[in-house]
């Protein structure tokens, strides 16, 4: 006779993300982040919930194609943070310096332009990289074959261009 509605295999369902929940515990809110550049990306843009200019040109562009609302936030804070003065969505124009690629884009085209904002300086944001097996394993070798610092912040990933950056990847 069961004392609750719940099994045992339901209430123990919840511990088959813990690996991954402990791995990214070490950098919470940056503590762990040897990197002064990734550390104030953290402090900076990542903890913050508001934006923080009133330049929203960015945060209403992803949400005008339904992105999630504190992810445009963080990312429209992020091109305020670091200064950038443009971004493309889907593509990648000569004058961006954040290139953003949604799901939408087929393997063969983000790895193109992921190696041509490597080769250009422009940083690069993958959105929902965990959004099923095959994309979580081709954002993987992406980070793998990135020769700077990524960050990955389950939402999207990072990829910096910037040669002063050594080659690190954090999961956030």
């Amino acid at each position: 006779m069961k004392l609750s509605g719940r099994n045992l295999k339901r209430r123990l369902y919840g511990l088959k993300n813990l690996p991954d929940r402990v791995g990214r515990a070490r950098y919470f809110r940056g503590h762990g982040v040897h990197s002064p550049f990734v550390y104030s990306i953290v402090r900076e843009v990542f903890i913050v919930s508001e934006l923080k200019n009133s330049d929203q040109q960015l945060f209403h562009a992803l949400r005008s194609r339904n992105y999630v609302r504190r992810r445009a936030i963080e990312l429209q804070n992020l091109y305020t943070h670091l200064g950038y003065k443009a971004f493309a969505i889907d593509s990648l124009d000569e004058e961006c310096d954040l290139c953003i690629l949604s799901e939408s884009c087929s393997e063969e085209q983000t790895r193109a332009w992921v190696g041509e904002a490597a080769q250009s300086g422009k940083t690069v944001a993958l959105l929902s990289p965990y959004i099923g097996r095959e994309r979580q394993q081709f954002c993987q070798a992406l980070i793998e074959a990135h020769h700077c610092t990524s960050v990955d912040n389950r939402g999207y990933i990072l990829l910096f261009s910037d040669e002063k950056l050594p080659k690190q990847h954090y999961k956030l």
